[in-house]
């Protein structure tokens, strides 16, 4: 089933309610990867690349994402409604981590390197945790938070990086003229690697689709960002309140943007790498 446009059926698969009782059962079909169905309210047609219990994402031939509620026969698939539900998790094949890797079954956490991962905040270092917390404790690499970046080339310093003994630095908001790319510029040992994702806020790096937002909100200039974005969603609640929102919609790598994915993989083959 591919969308380019309008679709035409034989008949009109909406005339009468073929949603009320005595039309006949409608089938369930499992959201799989890649299923193309259209959305029969909006009309909206794209492929399955998320569902969870409650909700299915659909992406159409443009690249736009929207999310819809897994009601009973609110989807087209070949001009028929069917009721989307979520897959059955395979039982077979091993089992994977949260970032998608092989899980270590009995693992015992291996001896501490001393090479370090740094990141700028406690929640970033929580996002780290519970998505590369398995590989992390598999690798031995501990990971601290520095709450912010402006004295970086001094804990640098104070760390002390030499072969096997590196340091690998996520930054947030690391982009071209920003204060942070700046402070970057400073550090040149190449025992310690600084990289960083564009995001003003590490809530960024989690998908919008994640919490069922359209957009992460834009916050004016002067406006705290997070008590901005809070106001904008219209959540009403603390910021300590809306991380725990936000960590707690998160389960899997799929759940974050690829600018953080990439990046916390590349300090962490960089602190394991042999000297």
């Amino acid at each position: 089933m591919i969308c380019y446009g309008p679709r035409v059926y034989e008949g009109d698969v909406l005339a009468g309610n073929w949603r009320r009782p005595g039309k006949g059962k409608i089938p369930e079909v499992p959201a799989e990867r890649d299923l193309v169905v259209e959305d029969a309210d909006s009309g909206f047609c794209g492929a399955v690349v998320a569902c969870d219990k409650e909700a299915v994402t659909l992406e159409d031939r443009f690249g736009r994402r929207r999310l819809f509620p897994l009601a009973p026969a609110a989807f087209l698939l070949e001009g028929r409604p069917v009721t989307l539900v979520r897959p059955v998790a395979a039982a077979t094949g091993p089992r994977r981590s949260a970032s998608g890797s092989i899980a270590v079954e009995g693992l015992r956490a291996r001896v501490a390197r001393q090479s370090r991962i740094y990141v700028e905040g406690v929640h970033d270092a929580a996002l780290v945790e519970k998505i590369w917390g398995h590989d992390l404790r598999v690798e031995g690499v501990v990971v601290e938070y520095l709450e912010g970046v402006d004295d970086l080339p001094a804990i640098v310093a104070e760390f002390g990086p030499e072969p096997g003994r590196r340091l690998g630095v996520l930054v947030d908001h690391l982009v071209q003229g920003s204060k942070e790319s700046r402070i970057a510029a400073e550090i040149t040992s190449p025992d310690v690697l600084v990289v960083g994702h564009p995001y003003i806020d590490i809530w960024q790096a989690v998908k919008p689709s994640v919490l069922r937002i359209p957009a992460w909100p834009e916050v004016p200039r002067g406006v705290p960002w997070k008590e901005g974005v809070i106001a904008a969603l219209g959540w009403g609640i603390e910021p300590a309140q809306a991380w725990r929102k936000i960590l707690g919609a998160v389960s899997t790598y799929a759940d974050l943007e690829p600018e953080l994915l990439g990046r916390v993989e590349e300090l962490i083959d960089f602190v394991t790498e042999a000297p």
